[in-house]
């Protein structure tokens, strides 16, 4: 790609990034799209955007998201000090050696914007030139910036992590587990296979239980039940607004005639859930797992972390999701089900990955000229058009892949899900990790190999081969990364329109029957905002030495991101959940793959450049990298993993004198109630939909 294509792509994505931002500030503020914009705080004075969210402090951010919403801005901190650094080292000093290079071409700065980005590239270093040497130190010296930022952010996390356990009120989490794969002999519930084994083997901890039901049934009523609630609260407030009775359409049907039909579809939805739930308690649809409370949080652990029975595929244990975080549709599948689901959503995840690899393969076509020209040769003339080339090969192929990218989260999302997570936050952490493999496979490697030499596929066979393969496959695709990552400066920008809600509130606006449910301020979708974020940092560590151009895009990005979601977590997204910082491990994981990725390329280079002295001098990078990283595993992960005994044992001895924790304990009771249970308010004769159906 030449820099006047590169200068056409950042000018459009400059250009529409402002234009977003422009229009977020003018309709923030006005009332008919405070309920997109601002649906957590509507009624706060307004001030600029942008400085309010540079004043809001970590205390803040921690009372207004949780710990996770901390970790995922730590993410943007992290990145802009270490792109900052790569930043100086590799504009201020790599990209004019590699500029004042003669590998590609003599010196002509008459024609800089017809020429190629490749210019500014290690391949424009003369072979075997003593300035490599420059790119070599620079590999040293980024790494141990990024390692030193790592260990302190590891550190920092999981001191917060401590922090939060230690000043956090009494929490049912803390205290309860979650027990499958219940035993039950014929004639024996259940409940009381439970009460017999608790009151047996933990008798002077164990408080109390709640037995999982079976609720399918009884959760597709409730969802029927919500859905008509929601209409026949819209059609009273047309009727509310509208102030005159609606004529019939075509003389047969009003919407009085619906209001009536809707209120009697409630009512005998509502009683059937109540005849459900009748039938539910008294035939015991009883699931072999229970919630168990116990009366301190050391209790709780001991039962986890010490094996119940000498059957190992008995009475199971695992640590129990906040109330609210539980997912409860997936309680009744059994040992043998989840090992099914997990091996089943392994296949669909890899098959996944090799239908993205075709369309890969086509989108990288459209980078190169000839090849498009071979593929659609009437439009040969078209794409001569200077303008019109500039168009497709700069910001076309980069447009399309992320639009086809924004669906896979809700997929690996719903693969999570079939494997029996029983919490919403371990399903988004568990697809966390799918989407994070995935971007690493189909949106790296995939164009990495598909858009330099078709049949790339056999570069793994060979491992001694892999350094010099990925030399030549990598430096080829810069020109494609720098343009998709100016192209997300767009997309980023846009999640302060939030075009989508802005999309839904219009038409329902327009079509008040079809308005949508507003009242509950949606959640953050951690585990597809985190592989996104990460793949930006893999892009700039792996083409730090390789074209450094890509830098200062990668920095504007991290500093949109910064502001925009510091904005965003505070007016948008309320937290579903708060795993107590347990996204950061994976942040980690990402960024040590990114670095020894840059040091196998690096290697390569350096051998492809006739510098082998450089190649063996960076042998031992990666192999320190991969011991520091398990160092950092050893140091810190098990504090993400469970509570020490000196932590739980001190916050019991302190709370175990304070006259609320007897009331604690008689809510505690009740925590894990299943809310397909629980008695629903009555709304079929009601004005207005004011609560929702579970009490």
């Amino acid at each position: 790609m030449i820099l006047s294509a590169l200068a056409t792509s950042v000018g459009i994505n400059l250009g529409l990034t402002v234009l977003l931002a422009a229009a977020y500030t003018l309709l923030r503020r006005r009332p008919p799209y405070v309920a997109v914009y601002s649906p957590r705080r509507p009624y706060a004075p307004p001030e600029p955007w942008l400085p309010a969210a540079w004043r809001r402090t970590e205390a803040d951010v921690h009372a207004a998201a949780g710990l996770d919403g901390v970790v995922f801005l730590r993410i943007f901190v992290f990145s802009i000090r270490v792109f900052a650094a790569a930043a100086v080292v590799g504009v201020g000093v790599l990209m004019p050696v590699n500029f004042m290079g003669d590998q590609l071409r003599q010196i002509d700065f008459s024609d800089l914007p017809n020429k190629s980005v490749d210019l500014f590239s290690v391949s424009n270093v003369q072979d075997g030139s003593n300035k490599l040497w420059l790119h070599f130190s620079a590999v040293y010296i980024i790494t141990g910036i990024t390692c030193y930022l790592l260990y302190y952010e590891y550190k920092y996390i999981s001191g917060k992590r401590l922090e939060y356990f230690m000043t956090s009120k009494p929490l049912p989490q803390h205290f309860t587990v979650l027990v499958r794969a219940i035993p039950v002999t014929n004639g024996v519930s259940v409940s009381d296979a439970v009460d017999k084994f608790f009151k047996e083997y933990h008798s002077s901890t164990y408080l109390s239980h709640t037995v999982v039901h079976q609720t399918g049934k009884l959760r597709r009523l409730l969802n029927d039940a919500e859905n008509i609630c929601t209409k026949l609260a819209n059609l009273k407030s047309v009727r509310r607004t509208s102030g005159d009775p609606p004529g019939k359409f075509l003389g047969i049907f009003g919407r009085n005639d619906l209001v009536g039909k809707y209120q009697k579809r409630l009512e005998d939805l509502e009683e059937n859930v109540r005849m459900e739930q009748s039938d539910t308690t008294r035939s015991r649809q009883e699931v072999p797992a229970a919630f168990v409370s116990f009366r301190s949080r050391y209790g709780a652990a001991n039962a986890i972390y010490i094996r119940q029975s000498d059957k190992p595929t008995e009475w199971q244990t695992e640590h129990a999701p906040d109330p609210h975080d539980v997912y409860w549709p997936f309680f009744s599948t059994s040992f043998m089900d989840r090992w099914i689901s997990k091996f089943v959503v392994s296949v669909a995840s890899i098959l996944l990955i090799l239908v993205f690899l075709l369309v890969s393969a086509f989108v990288q076509g459209l980078t190169y000229m000839e090849q498009l020209e071979t593929w659609l040769p009437f439009l040969k003339n078209i794409l001569e058009i200077a303008v019109v080339s500039q168009l497709v090969t700069g910001y076309l192929p980069s447009v399309i892949l992320h639009f086809l990218s924004s669906y896979v989260p809700s997929i690996m999302k719903l693969f999570s899900t079939m494997q029996g997570f029983i919490s919403v936050s371990g399903i988004e952490r568990s697809a966390c990790n799918k989407m994070l493999r995935f971007t690493i496979w189909s949106v790296f490697f995939a164009n990495v190999l598909t858009g330099s030499v078709l049949g790339q596929l056999e570069i793994f066979l060979d491992p001694k081969e892999i350094p010099k393969r990925l030399a030549v496959v990598v430096p080829a695709q810069a020109s494609f990364f720098i343009t998709y990552v100016v192209t997300s400066w767009t997309s980023i920008a846009s999640e302060l329109t939030q075009t989508a809600a802005l999309l839904f509130h219009l038409w329902g606006s327009c079509a008040k029957c079809c308005k949508r449910d507003e009242s509950k301020p949606p959640s953050m979708h951690y585990h597809s905002e985190i592989p996104r974020v990460l793949l930006f940092g893999l892009l700039g560590l792996t083409y730090f030495i390789v074209s450094p151009l890509i830098l200062p895009f990668v920095l504007v990005y991290f500093c949109l991101g910064y502001f925009i979601y510091r904005n965003q977590l505070f007016n948008v997204y309320s937290p579903k959940y708060d795993t107590g910082g347990r996204f950061w491990p994976i942040v980690h994981g990402g960024t040590i793959f990114s670095l020894v990725l840059m040091h196998v390329i690096a290697i390569g280079v350096f051998g492809l450049k006739k510098l082998p002295l450089a190649s063996s001098l960076l042998v031992p990078l990666p192999v320190l990298t991969l011991l520091f990283n398990e160092y950092c595993r050893n140091r810190f992960l098990p504090i993400f993993e469970a509570y020490s005994t000196e932590s739980l044992i001190k916050k019991d001895r302190e709370e175990e004198s304070k006259p609320e924790m007897a009331e604690f304990f008689s809510n505690l009771v009740n925590a894990y109630c299943d809310p397909a249970m629980k008695p629903i308010q009555q709304h079929s004769n009601s004005d207005e939909r004011t609560t929702p159906l579970l009490s």
